[in-house]
């Protein structure tokens, strides 16, 4: 299916390009926790699972079953306008290499230029200016 080919070609959600951390559930936490993976706190207690995630591999979560509520409800604003036919898989896969070699030419840092294009193309309406701060 055109929409895990896009979703496997980019991992930008899960490798920490797109977000720091991911929120939990306390009832999220636990499971987590005993597949191996790092839950930590905010300051007011809220666990989340940091990002890079942990089940990371290569583009592929190795806990899929298992992924938390947030993880299960997000979908990137390029998944959703290939979801809506508003652009083609070959060009959805074209912005996705755009925002790897953005990352690339940064050296994985952040850049101006990176996070200006990740919030044109991928983080739609979660733009990293109107994210609640952790």
């Amino acid at each position: 299916m055109s929409l895990s080919t896009l979703c496997l070609h980019c991992g930008m959600c899960c490798d920490g390009t797109l977000f720091t951390h991911v929120p939990l559930t306390p009832t999220e936490a636990g499971p987590l926790k005993a597949l191996g993976l790092p839950v930590t706190e905010r300051e007011d207690g809220t666990p989340i699972l940091p990002q890079r995630c942990a089940a990371l591999e290569g583009r592929t979560c190795t806990a899929y079953a298992q992924r938390p509520e947030g993880c299960r409800r997000y979908h990137c604003n390029l998944f959703s306008a290939l979801s809506e036919g508003e652009v083609s898989l070959e060009e959805a896969l074209a912005t996705v290499d755009g925002a790897h070699a953005l990352r690339a030419a940064a050296n994985g840092e952040r850049s101006p230029e990176l996070e200006d294009y990740l919030d044109r193309h991928l983080r739609g309406r979660l733009r990293r200016n109107s994210r609640p701060a952790s």
